[in-house]
This record gives structure tokens, sequence and C-alpha cells, in this order.
């Protein structure tokens, strides 16, 4: 399937200014990418978030879920969790779409990233990854990338865990070492 096949790279997703940079990524490919806001809501903090957060486990947060398609295709379902103090009673809390994206409506409210960790893993999808993502093949794994991004004194506040087909491309990364 070289046609689902897809190299990315995290850059445009941490910089402000960058509104709709999953738009303009498909876009250079000659392609389509859109997103569906499914949730966003104030909740308990699971406890693998919670610690990324540095957060008690259960602390308020706001969650963010999204569905993001290329060319109308499921490719991923996004999950975004900032703390309560944070992103309550923000654009991030609620389900329209966000003017000039997250990243920069985070700016403006002063958190620009200093350090950004990715983690990457593969494991089977659960069965509602499964569903919205539209995997046909019960053998199929997913991709997980969970981003956790700390201003430059390290007060993590934001993570987003991002679940992908496994079949879908590769990732890419470049750092300047200073």
């Amino acid at each position: 399937m070289a046609q689902d096949r897809w190299t990315g790279s995290s850059t445009p997703y941490i910089d402000s200014g960058q509104s709709d940079a999953w738009g303009k990524e498909a876009a250079q490919q000659g392609r389509s990418g859109t997103q569906r806001i499914l949730s966003a809501n104030e909740e308990p903090a699971p406890r693998a978030i919670a610690e990324a957060l540095q957060l008690q486990p259960g602390a308020p947060v706001v969650a963010r879920q999204r569905l993001i398609l290329l060319d109308e295709q499921p490719v991923e379902v996004a999950r975004s969790y900032w703390p309560a103090d944070v992103a309550s009673g923000t654009a991030l809390a609620a389900t329209g779409k966000i003017r000039g994206g997250a990243v920069t409506l985070l700016a403006t409210l002063g958190y620009e990233p200093g350090v950004v960790t990715e983690d990457i893993r593969t494991r089977p999808p659960t069965k509602e990854e499964a569903e919205a993502l539209q995997l046909t093949d019960n053998s199929e794994w997913v991709l997980v990338l969970t981003r956790t991004i700390a201003t430059p004194d390290g007060r993590p506040y934001e993570v987003s865990v991002m679940v992908s087909p496994g079949r879908i491309g590769r990732l890419h990364y470049s750092m300047k070492v200073d």
C-alpha cells in the first residue's frame, strides 16, 4: 500500500503561528488533511498523564480528543491533556476549532515549548481505536506516540497521545546539537 505510506515530522506541531499544521503538511503531499473534534472536557487525569504532567493522580485536566483524517480516511486518534489551571475556560476545553490552533493559543497564554519528549511504542489497538481508525485486520497493531511538552524551565503543560495504524508510514526526527 505505497499510497498509504506517510513520512511526518513533529516540528510543525510545536511551533506557534502554524494554524492547521496538519492541513498544510497534507497539502504539501497533494492530499487533504482535516480533523474532527470528538470531545473536549475536564476530567480526572489518568495515572500516566498525571505523572507526565507532574500532577497528583486524578487531578483535573482538560482533555481534547480528535480524529485526524487524510483524504477523509481516519489515520489517527489524538487525545491531548493540559492541567486544568492551564486550559480550563479556554478554547481548549470547547469542541470548536481553535483560531490559530492550540499551539498558538497556548503561546498567547505564556506556554512556549522548551523541552519536548516523545515516546513511541506499538501495541494492539483497543476496540474503540480499531473502530475509529476503521481497522479491518484484527492482527494489525497501532503506533502510539506520546508527546510531552514542557516550558523552558521544565514545567510540563501538555501531553498528547496519538494512535495510528502501524502501516501508515514513519516518523522523522532531526535535532540541533548545541
